[in-house]
């Protein structure tokens, strides 16, 4: 087990990588890559889904080797210009993506936020040592630059998914690193943690500290970035001096699809109730009545009880004694399996239990006809020829035989949409369906929903982004974190 003690090598000033490949199997994930970040500066890194976003930042860190080809090098540097072993280096390196938050989940290590952020200075989740007073103080510290102080003894798996990712930020700034890695960090989280998560890059990290943000969403100066670099399909294509841009949103000047189709409509009905996480109500006393033909919007910040309500109506959640969930056409005491059945549903915590499965991306789509996670038996020849099809409309025709944890968050979240839509759905429920998704991955599922929803489908979307709700959603329940809620009518 690893020690608490602070990093004693040198420290890092800069990362140099010249003509670097990796190649996993026949996939050329990088190609020639050369890029140099140095002390102080705060890199923006673009690109699309399976651009090689992930494995850069991992390469950076010294987590993923080059390939051998005779041409590239990767150094670390001190600022009197010496060399740093790989393993020194990665002292003053720290990482930060979903695939660290998604373990959480999958191994259900449920600590207290304060050992959750105390763990980032050994930066493993046994450390052997205790925190010394100098440490808790820091930690108490940090909790307050991330805005979650009030938290610090509550358990990581009560949070909500952007209050956890502020957590895992305040981890990786325990040691103090050099730079710091952020692996679309800014996914799950409502606007203002977005502000305070970039708050904390911008004003509580020494002027020294370099940062490197993947991001698909247009950003603006608020990022404080002050370099860029993109990359397509495994090349940086471009890097120098950060200019802001801006981008359409998804779903501003959409027109609502006509509804269509034959398929019965789904009403719910919820009346007082509460459901709990860890002895807390996270979502508390409430009543809402779906119609059917209604798209509704489910809006407001972390730790307000979306994703709760949602696992919720797809049946993985029930509500406390004294509340009641009424479906349309699903008497009491049927199997769930018939009503989810109906229900097509994307969430990050499904990304994040498939994310750990030896699932295939083809199987991934199929086991959306069996409403499973993953399969119980091969995929029969009908079945198949409709998952390739499937993944030809969400632009992975080429990787059929890549299993989920070699696949690109935004590419496991395509294969994820499609298994939600498969099969025809009367109800889909979305839990922010667009996050890791590059700007042609938003559009693409946003037409998918669309066509969905011509065939007679409801939608309940829950969305951080105001601008990813599409204008033929016309009520929104606005949750709050105090655990009241406002219903809203759009004309």
């Amino acid at each position: 087990m690893a020690k608490l003690s602070a990093p004693t090598s040198p420290r890092l000033h800069a990362v140099d990588l010249e003509d670097v490949s990796v190649r996993f199997g026949r996939h050329w994930a990088l190609d020639a890559a050369t890029i140099r970040i140095e002390a102080g500066q705060r890199w923006l890194l673009l690109g699309a889904n399976g651009a090689g976003k992930t494995v850069l930042l991992k390469l950076l860190r010294g987590d993923v080797w080059p390939t051998p080809t005779g041409r590239g090098h990767r150094q670390y540097r001190a600022k009197d210009g010496t060399h740093l072993h790989t393993a020194a280096a990665r002292e003053r390196i720290a990482y930060l993506g979903p695939e660290r938050q998604d373990k959480y989940e999958r191994y259900q290590w449920n600590s207290t936020v304060v050992a959750v952020v105390g763990k980032g200075f050994a930066d493993t989740e046994q450390p052997l040592d205790r925190l010394t007073a100098a440490q808790s103080r820091r930690v108490v510290r940090v909790l307050g630059e991330v805005g979650l102080r009030g938290l610090a003894k509550r358990r990581f798996l009560t949070l909500s998914y952007g209050q956890r990712r502020r957590v895992l930020l305040a981890r990786s700034l325990m040691r103090r690193p050099d730079l710091l890695l952020l692996d679309e960090a800014l996914n799950g989280l409502d606007r203002r943690s977005r502000t305070v998560f970039l708050r904390v890059l911008h004003r509580s990290l020494p002027a020294s500290t370099a940062w490197v943000l993947s991001s698909h969403r247009p950003l603006d100066r608020a990022t404080a970035a002050t370099h860029v670099a993109r990359i397509d399909r495994g090349r940086i294509v471009s890097s120098g001096p950060f200019e802001p841009r801006t981008a359409a949103p998804v779903g501003s000047k959409r027109t609502a699809p006509s509804r269509g189709g034959s398929r019965r409509g789904v009403s719910l009905k919820l009346a007082n109730v509460t459901v709990y996480r860890d002895y807390r109500p996270v979502v508390a006393c409430l009543d809402l009545e779906v119609r059917e033909g209604e798209h509704w919007a489910v809006v407001g910040p972390n730790g307000s009880g979306k994703s709760t309500l949602m696992a919720l109506l797809y049946g993985d959640l029930s509500p406390a004694l004294g509340g009641r969930l009424e479906r349309s056409g699903f008497p009491g005491g049927s199997p769930i399996s018939e009503w989810k059945a109906r229900v097509g549903f994307v969430s990050p915590e499904l990304q994040a239990d498939y994310s750990a499965t030896a699932c295939t991306a083809l199987e991934i789509i199929a086991s959306g006809l069996h409403s499973s996670i993953g399969l119980d038996e091969p995929v029969g020849t009908s079945e198949r020829r409709l998952a390739r099809a499937w993944l030809r409309r969400v632009g992975l025709a080429g990787l059929a035989g890549r299993r989920a944890r070699e696949l690109s968050y935004g590419q496991l979240r395509r294969a994820l949409v499609a298994r939600a839509l498969v099969r025809e759905r009367d109800l889909l429920l979305l839990d922010e369906p667009y996050d890791g998704l590059d700007d042609e991955g938003r559009t693409l599922v946003h037409s998918l929903v669309g066509a969905a929803i011509r065939k007679g489908a409801q939608l309940i979307l829950a969305t951080h982004h105001r601008e990813d709700v599409p204008g033929y959603v016309r009520r929104v329940l606005a949750l709050r974190a105090d655990g009241n809620s406002r219903i809203i009518s759009r004309r």
